[in-house]
């Protein structure tokens, strides 16, 4: 099981940041690291977008659908 959390995510898009201002870098090491921080920014986006689906399926449960109606296991949480 992933025990990242969006702290560590942070943690992982600033450290990428420190890497590319590494003024040491240059011609290839410095093209490696934008690549690696294009990758890194790539998966991050997704996690927030699944993390900005998962809230706006909480909010729909809460305010249109009422609490009683179940979503389906996947955006509750128990699609894992």
């Amino acid at each position: 099981m992933t025990r990242n959390t969006l702290g560590d995510l942070n943690n992982h898009l600033f450290e990428a940041l420190e890497r590319i201002n590494d003024e040491s870098l240059e011609g290839e090491e410095l093209d490696a690291e934008i690549r690696r921080a294009r990758a890194v920014t790539g998966v991050a986006s997704q996690v927030i977008a699944n993390g900005n689906l998962a809230l706006a399926a909480t909010r729909l449960k809460d305010e249109a659908l009422g609490a009683d109606l179940a979503l389906p296991p996947m955006l509750d949480g128990g699609g894992r």
